[in-house]
């Protein structure tokens, strides 16, 4: 049954659970610029909801999948939140690949995220100041 699977690999050629190269998007350089602009745009619209001590920061790499883009918060305390887009190869021909009501929502998603993960790791520390 393995042999069967497009992960199976084919000797000499693919190895085993990786996709063959004529399998994955590559990117133009105008489209790799394209996409790393939008998920930059992401990373501004999140510094504009969260103060200065969440670290947020953003890349565009090439994965066993085609290209991949990710935002991520570093809380101050807490765990790291992030969010990942992989475009289609019809999405990489688009002007915009993520447009702009999809970035904001990205934005304020992972910026509501971040803040939870500190609410959630400094609960037990607080106590009320009234009841």
């Amino acid at each position: 049954m393995n042999g069967n699977t497009p992960y199976a690999g084919i000797p000499d050629v693919t190895q085993a659970g990786q996709r063959a190269s004529v399998d994955v998007d590559e990117l133009s350089p105008e489209q790799k610029r394209a996409l790393r602009n939008s998920v930059a745009d992401i990373a501004t619209l999140t510094r504009k909801y969260l103060p200065d001590e969440y670290v947020i920061g953003s890349q565009v790499t090439n994965g066993a999948t085609g290209p991949q883009a990710t935002v991520s918060v570093q809380p101050p305390v807490g765990h790291i939140v992030s969010a990942g887009f992989e475009p289609d190869g019809d999405e990489l021909d688009a002007d915009e690949l993520i447009d702009a009501d999809d970035r904001d929502e990205v934005a304020r998603g992972l910026a509501a995220s971040a803040v939870l993960q500190v609410k959630q790791a400094v609960e037990d520390q607080l106590t009320p100041t009234a009841r």
